[in-house]
């Protein structure tokens, strides 16, 4: 069987051609989805930047550490402490001790020198940062900086800036005034930095020091911080934890592992789909071939080993292709989500050997299962199949795959019905709205064959017997049909279903937040964590008209079933009166005003959930509570989070003003003077809709990227796999063409007939997607309903239609292209021509 194998392959090169590349690529995908996956746990890591030359870095707890009965459950702290005063005390009497501050600062325009010259501002070009990060000039050694111009700050309106996009001497205006530039140091590529005195910085920031830099022996450092909970003494690389970067590479690897993950199952899920289609369908088209080895003596189980041995010999050549392309294709892979985003700047593929082994043995895994129903079928083939003139295709519909296509459905049904009725919030996260979908895609394609003729009846409409013919080619080729429909079904129906989910849980949480806050206007501060100072909270309750409901952005932590350390975003309230006339909470129980230093607003997620019940938490700076449960909230998109007051806020500055009109009050009036109360702050003032948009973008970036991978190794795969099934399709029915040249049409309509066959191929299979994708849109649509939360009837129409028109570009191009050279020869040869 081998040897024929052999024979067959080299003589049918081109019905296997289509099953290699559709492996070939599905191996690259997975490996590169490996090795990207093998490579982030051991991303190289940041060097230490700002505090690359400082002896000793103390950092204050910045963890909290929970013991339960499995073991200590750590959660990274909102509000990290300071280093406590006696601490500093005690370090100050060992050596040098310098306080580190960062904080916000923006340039709002041009230098003043510019603008009083004439000239235009330079905020935002010629490479002057809008957005700088302000530093204490005492820290700068530590980098270290050293000045290439000018000189250090010696008053309050003096800094030193990087990059020297401003020169000594210059005046630029900030967010926090007025400053004069007296020197410049070189740009080291970590931050835009602008230096004050150790004076101004202290003014500036936030009172709390949670870094400060020790000139000491390390030992003596660590033995002065002994017995003060969670401090940390950083030397050596591990100085790079006092950095930003590395929070931030730290949160982007764990991103892109759930990225990788959920790209790598969709790309396993899309590799078998389209193996298992393409192996199927050379098999059928080889139906007279199989029925002449029987008329031979060949005997059932000799056709089905030398189907199987073809599919050996084929998936151990693709799959060893596939491993090629995958090392080449994983660098790309690496430098693209390095450059937009989702993974640190740093990431590389690393020297891994695991995902080729796995990658290579699931390649030839999947050709052997995708083989195995089409050997059976191979092996059922009789003698008489060889005196077989007719295509019709008949027994398409196979018990088995009656059994498994409805299975698959029921299956999706149920389980969407679980969803509904226990937790409808598991339908919106983004694991299961990607996975979810195969299920459907998987049914749709086992009983497509059921929906082949009912709509390609349309077809019959056309003018002439174009229309009669498209038709009757499409319905006698059942299993053809249906084979080069899968792709476009895939294809329509991941587009469908992954951009609608993320459009229809975008515009659900924006119309959560809509509904929920009724102020007229939204103050908010600067980015950066300084917030709003009280001097000027008090400038905003003093604006004529309003009530103003100050707040701040903290966390809540709850040890859930005795195990689970659970963190909660947490607004924190100056006033609950004052959260009750800007905001309508969706409260399922209790009332917001009961809200006060000794109790919480929780949602529906809690374990503990009901009014006057007591809860143990930890705040945003890791201090124990018990709390009582003052109001419950719905649970909603999940979004709700939770409200203390500001007692229960570890000290986060407020961030954010609520603004509601007092009767008879002028808005134009009241937006004027609440702009002129946060002017020096560099706060902005936002009416409710602003500020929703501003809150929620069309789609935020990491989301997008996710998607866009996701849909995009999606799409391409499908995409070469209808290119290739086209072409096989087209390769088969050669002689059919050259009959049509006997019968008396020309080349033209006989060209114009396989694009309108090929565009009613395409037509089935978008409508089954499309149907695949309302049905997982609507299990959202119900999800969302049963959380209170009315959702937006609708499906992403130009995703849908791109999609669509994409398939059918390549369809028609990879069916007229062959259709056109095979019509080159001459039709009484081809049509003597047997296989």
């Amino acid at each position: 069987m081998l040897n024929t194998a052999l024979h067959t392959l080299r003589s049918r090169w081109v019905t296997f051609a289509g099953s290699f590349v559709a492996l070939s690529l599905g191996v690259a995908l997975l490996t590169v989805m490996g090795l990207a996956l093998a490579s982030s746990p051991d991303a190289p890591q940041r060097a230490p930047e700002r505090f690359a030359a400082a002896p000793a870095v103390v950092r204050g707890q910045d963890t909290l550490r929970v013991p339960t009965p499995v073991g200590d459950r750590t959660r990274k702290l909102a509000r990290p402490r300071a280093v406590p005063g006696p601490t500093v005390t005690k370090l100050a009497r060992l050596g040098t001790v310098v306080e580190d501050r960062s904080f916000p600062v923006r340039v709002l325009g041009g230098t003043v020198d510019a603008e009083e010259s004439g000239a235009s501002g330079v905020s935002g070009v010629s490479g002057v940062p809008s957005d700088l990060v302000g530093h204490p000039w005492s820290t700068a050694a530590f980098a270290p900086y050293a000045l290439d111009a000018g000189r250090a700050p010696r008053t309050a309106d003096e800094v030193v800036v990087t990059g020297g996009w401003a020169a000594p001497g210059e005046r630029v205006r900030t967010d926090r005034g007025t400053v004069r530039v007296v020197g410049t140091v070189p740009d080291r590529g970590f931050e835009d930095a602008v230096f004050y005195t150790d004076a101004r910085a202290a003014r500036l920031s936030p009172p709390s020091v949670q870094l400060v830099v020790v000139a000491a022996d390390v030992d003596a450092v660590r033995e002065a911080v002994r017995g003060s909970a969670g401090v940390r003494v950083l030397t050596g690389d591990e100085r790079r934890y006092a950095d930003a970067a590395s929070d931030r590479d730290s949160e982007a690897l764990t991103a892109m592992n759930a990225l990788f993950g959920t790209a790598g199952g969709v790309t396993g899920f899309v590799s078998v789909f389209v193996v298992a289609s393409t192996f199927a369908f050379t098999v059928a088209q080889r139906r007279r071939e199989f029925g002449l080895l029987r008329t031979a003596g060949a005997t059932p189980g000799q056709l089905r080993r030398m189907v199987l041995a073809e599919a050996l010999l084929v998936g151990v050549a693709a799959s060893a292709a596939g491993c090629v392309l995958g090392s080449y294709g994983a660098p790309w892979l690496a430098a693209w989500v390095a450059d937009s985003g989702p993974a640190p700047d740093r990431f590389t593929i690393g020297d891994h050997t695991w995902p080729y082994h796995l990658a290579f043995w699931a390649g030839l895994l999947v050709a052997l299962c995708g083989v195995v129903a089409a050997s059976w079928r191979a092996g059922r083939t009789g003698p008489a199949q060889a005196l077989r003139e007719a295509s019709v295709e008949t027994g398409v519909m196979t018990p088995g795959r009656w059994l498994a296509g409805l299975g698959l459905l029921l299956t999706a049904v149920v389980t969407l019905g679980t969803a509904l009725a226990g937790d409808p919030g598991d339908l919106l996260h983004r694991k299961t709205y990607i996975s979810r979908p195969m299920l459907l895609i998987t049914a749709a394609a086992l009983l497509a064959p059921v929906m082949v003729r009912p709509l390609t009846r349309p077809a019959s409409w056309l003018p002439g017997a174009t229309g009669m013919l498209v038709r009757g080619n499409a319905a006698s080729g059942v299993r053809r049909t249906a084979a080069v429909a899968a792709p476009v079904l895939v294809t329509v129906a991941l587009a469908g279903s992954l951009l609608g989910a993320t459009a229809v849980l975008h515009e659900a949480e924006a119309t959560e937040t809509r509904e929920r806050t009724t102020a007229a206007f939204v103050v908010t501060a600067p980015d950066g964590g300084a917030g709003f100072d009280a001097r000027t909270v008090e400038r905003l309750r003093a604006v004529p008209g309003t009530v103003v409901s100050p707040s701040a952005s903290s966390a809540v932590y709850v040890l859930e079933e005795g195990v689970a350390l659970i963190g909660s975003e947490a607004r924190a309230v100056g006033s609950p009166r004052g959260l009750a006339a800007t905001s309508r909470l969706p409260l399922a129980a209790g009332r917001a005003t009961d809200l006060d230093d000794h109790s919480i607003i929780v949602n529906e997620e809690w374990e503990r959930h009901s009014v006057g019940q007591d809860v143990r938490v930890w705040l945003g700076d890791g201090t124990e509570r018990t709390l009582r449960i003052a109001a419950v909230m719905r649970t909603g998109t999940g979004g709700n989070g939770v409200y203390v007051t500001a007692a229960n806020a570890a000290g986060a500055p407020v961030d954010r003003a609520d603004v509601t009109l007092a009767d008879g009050a002028d808005g134009e009036a009241v937006a004027a003077g609440l702009r002129e109360a946060v002017r020096a702050a560099g706060g902005q003032v936002l009416t409710r809709d602003e500020w929703v948009a501003a809150t929620y973008p069309e789609t935020d970036r990491p989301t997008r990227l996710g998607v866009l991978l996701v849909l995009g190794i999606a799409l391409l795969y499908t995409g070469i796999s209808l290119v290739n099934t086209m072409v096989m399709a087209t390769a088969d029915r050669v002689r059919d063409l050259a009959v049509l040249r006997l019968s008396g049409a020309t080349n033209g309509q006989v060209l114009r007939l396989v694009g309108a066959e090929s565009l009613m191929v395409v037509v089935v299979g978008a409508l089954l997607g499309l149907v695949v994708a309302a049905l997982n849109l609507a299990g959202m649509w119900s999800a969302l309903g049963l959380l209170s939360v009315r959702p937006s009837l609708g499906l992403p129409w130009a995703a849908i239609g791109t999609a669509a028109g994409a398939c059918a570009v390549l369809a028609v191009a990879a069916s007229v292209a062959p259709a056109a050279l095979a019509l080159r020869r001459r039709a009484v040869e081809t049509a003597g021509v047997r296989e």
